[in-house]
């Protein structure tokens, strides 16, 4: 019996991160590269898919890196979280290419979501978007502009804006509000946000996002949850077709999609950070 070409790569769907490291972001590509935040310090750890091994390729500057994306041009978007700020990041290199102060006082800059001409960060604190609008060839502007939130949503207690993704579309944003389990449409230009009629399913503890198609996915942290909606073309409706639960799941918080599977970083909220605290990735089959 022949044996397995050792050069075959392994794609494990379980994967270990750094002692301590406290996940938080995802992004993955191009290729097999995946790329992970850390709340603790910012640092941000580059892994391949194929073996599950990585390093750290920047150090962080000691506040949160929450939500990321990556760009075609190799450059990774990343959420400040408590620094008010975003990053972007040069991923072959791991140099900060640029850093935006996006808020001053109290800010929890969460998520980010990449369209063709701008990225939008959200900020679970304040009701307002950053935006960043892009030049020509994707060009990096000077400084970020504010798009203030009205309309449905309404900011109370604990985490408000969070996960946010395009709509099937491409003409609105889609946000998740991670206290009150509500999904919105947001215009991009506005800011006036429509709440997306999910009938009486509750989104609560939405995090991450993830659009494929008309499918939302929709990471559900402290319940371990992943739910998939379905949405109308326009997103002003959606219904749930699927709640999946794995054994696996320690507080997923984030996701990002590679071949016939998605990725997500186990954050373990409910469990006390030190420096030794294990944390690993988990994928699970699309369906």
């Amino acid at each position: 019996m022949s044996k397995p070409s050792a050069s075959k790569p392994a794609y494990p769907a379980v994967f270990s991160l750094p002692d301590g490291f406290q996940p938080e972001g995802i992004a993955i590509g191009p290729g097999s590269a995946a790329y992970f935040g850390s709340r603790g310090t910012g640092a941000i750890y580059r892994a391949d898919l194929r073996t599950g091994r990585g390093r750290i390729i920047n150090q962080g500057p000691g506040t949160p890196s929450l939500g990321l994306k990556v760009d075609e041009r190799g450059r990774l978007f990343v959420a400040g979280g408590t620094g008010g700020d975003a990053r972007v990041i040069d991923t072959r290199s791991g140099k900060v290419l640029a850093s935006y102060q996006l808020a001053t006082g109290t800010a929890f800059v969460n998520d980010v979501v990449l369209t063709r001409d701008a990225a939008y960060f959200t900020d679970s604190a304040n009701p307002v978007l950053y935006k960043l609008p892009f030049g020509r060839e994707g060009a990096l502007p000077d400084e970020a502009v504010k798009v203030p939130l009205s309309g449905d949503i309404v900011y109370t207690t604990g985490n408000n804006a969070n996960g946010i993704a395009p709509t099937p579309d491409r003409k609105a944003l889609l946000v998740v509000q991670s206290n009150t389990g509500k999904l919105f449409r947001v215009n991009p230009s506005t800011g006036v946000a429509t709440l997306v009629d999910i009938g009486t399913e509750s989104l609560v503890n939405g995090d991450g996002l993830l659009l494929e198609g008309r499918i939302l996915y929709v990471v559900q942290n402290r319940l371990n949850t992943l739910t998939s909606l379905s949405l109308n073309r326009d997103a002003t409706s959606g219904k749930v077709v699927r709640r999946l639960v794995d054994g696996r799941f320690d507080v997923p918080t984030t996701i990002a999609p590679f071949r016939d599977r998605l990725y997500l970083p186990n954050a373990r909220f409910t469990t006390t950070p030190t420096p030794t605290t294990t944390y690993n990735v988990v994928a699970v089959k699309r369906h």
